[in-house]
């Protein structure tokens, strides 16, 4: 599968789809009519209106089966708006482009592809109106002209959506401000190019509302992320020093449980406020801190969506919130919400990793990496090695399926004894190990325990043969594995003794 090329313009072209404010909105009559239209009049099973943000592709209407959201690598529109004319893939499976796109591998199983792109008035195109098939489907020029028709339509109906949107929050003010919108475009660049760069995840998030809270002179901006029944600040920015009093009072705003947050926490929909005094919930502290603009943005979606919150004080030079202002901050947050589905789908799959699949407790890779912290927990750090005795008898008597069944239970039994004084781990076969800062007895106790479920789990008999060792005897990650492998062979020995 080709890499998507980038198009020409990309941070103006994103400020300008975040002028629409179109993205992860509901599904509205007045554009689905027009992919009802195209795939009538193009006779295909699908069309669909899809916007190109910096990272993915998102449906605001479609009509057969598809998928809302893809990531923009996947994304035929995203080759669409390369140009103004239609983009047209007769046989997406055969085109070396397409052939390895998930989009064609599976379903929908697009086999043919035509977008028009949808261009605005200042001519950026930042979608498309397509339609798809997932078999041939050869169209004429007609066809491709009407589908050119109907996404002038489609932008004709964006335009007039926006000015009313615009219309009923600015009243009809004049919406541009050329020295801003050219400041706020290279602080779009410059968090396009931090996302490009290998930074941990926090500094990210720190760089991002700095470089925003500079660019909308906002007093005060933080990455809310959910924590508990309330939400926790993960980046605060703030250039006055506050009171403690105040920040008391910000900390109750920001935890849900009173203040405006707690009354919108749900809202999918940026939500930006003028006179925070004025507010029913206003905090007295705030208030009296002179807090008199708040903006509120989702990151991304779902329930536990993480907020961006920037505000500003009653002293600010800018006295409302502005429409690039707004553009801008609507742009970050999407661009935010992106690196925190990333992040968490890393965290995601680096937690399967360290996985092990049978039993669910974390496996020998995961072992590996953890031992080599176990140095910076002290020295009361404990290991115990140990062998799940009888595995091979279940197997041969009893099947494998049985044999499954035991690790299960012993491993499971082991994870709950332990519980958060340690890992367990599964380093292969019947070969387990727990790093933990409770005493030689205690880890005992707990295999024992997790013994006594095992062999209640199955017919031949099973026991377990424990090795301990501690980081203060030991002193190397090798020599505390070779220690306690040592001692449990030694117990092994014991109780099994050469004839």
């Amino acid at each position: 599968m080709s890499l998507t090329p980038p198009a020409q313009d990309e941070a103006a072209r994103l400020r300008e789809l975040a002028r629409y404010q179109v993205l992860d909105t509901d599904r509205e009559e007045s554009f689905d009519r027009f992919t009802r239209l195209a795939a009538r009049l193009l006779r295909t099973p699908v069309a669909l209106i899809n916007f190109v943000d910096e990272h993915r592709q998102w449906s605001k209407s479609m009509v057969g089966p598809g998928v809302s959201e893809v990531p923009r690598s996947q994304s035929f529109c995203a080759w669409t708006i390369q140009g103004d004319a239609p983009f047209v893939v007769e046989a997406a499976p055969t085109d070396p482009r397409f052939a390895a796109n998930p989009l064609v591998l599976g379903a929908p199983h697009v086999h043919m592809y035509a977008g028009a792109p949808l261009i605005t008035p200042s001519g950026y195109r930042i979608g498309a109106l397509c339609v798809t098939d997932s078999r041939a489907h050869p169209l004429s020029s007609e066809d491709l002209h009407a589908l050119q028709d109907l996404a002038a339509l489609v932008m004709q109906e964006l335009e007039a959506r926006r000015e009313r949107l615009d219309a009923a929050f600015t009243g009809g003010a004049p919406l541009e401000d050329l020295p801003q919108t050219l400041a706020h475009l290279r602080v779009v660049e410059g968090i396009g190019r931090l996302l490009d760069v290998d930074l941990p995840f926090d500094d990210l998030l720190e760089a991002c509302a700095a470089l925003v809270s500079e660019a909308v002179e906002a007093d005060f901006t933080a990455v809310l992320v959910p924590h508990g029944e309330g939400l926790a600040v993960r980046v605060p920015q703030t250039a006055h020093l506050f009171s403690s009093e105040v920040e008391e009072a910000a900390a109750t705003l920001l935890s849900g449980s009173a203040g405006v947050l707690g009354s919108v926490g749900q809202r999918a929909e940026p939500l930006y406020l003028e006179a925070y005094a004025d507010q029913p919930r206003a905090v007295p502290a705030l208030v009296a801190a002179g807090v008199q603009q708040v903006a509120y943005i989702p990151l991304g979606d779902g329930a536990q969506r993480p907020l961006l919150l920037v505000m500003r004080l009653a002293g600010n030079p800018v006295t409302t919130w502005r429409a690039p202002d707004r553009a801008l901050l609507e742009v970050t947050a999407r661009t935010i919400g992106h690196a925190l589905r990333r992040q968490s789908a890393l965290n995601r799959a680096h937690a399967q990793a360290r996985e092990d699949g049978l039993t669910g407790v974390l496996n020998r890779r995961a072992f590996s990496e953890d031992v080599l912290e176990a140095a910076h927990h002290g020295p009361g750090v404990h290991l115990a090695v140990i062998d799940l005795d009888g595995l091979k008898s279940v197997n041969d008597h009893e099947g494998h399926a049985q044999g499954d069944r035991l690790l299960q239970v012993f491993a499971q039994a082991l994870h709950a004894e332990v519980a958060s004084r340690g890992q367990v781990y599964r380093l292969g076969g019947d070969e387990f190990a727990v790093l933990s800062g409770v005493s030689v007895d205690a880890l005992l106790a707990c295999v024992q325990v997790a013994a006594h479920a095992a062999r209640r789990a199955v017919q031949s008999a099973v026991s377990a043969s424990v090795g301990v060792a501690s980081w203060a005897e030991a002193g190397s990650a090798d020599a505390l594995l070779r220690l306690a492998d040592t001692r449990m062979y030694d117990m092994k020995r014991l109780r099994n003794p050469p004839s």
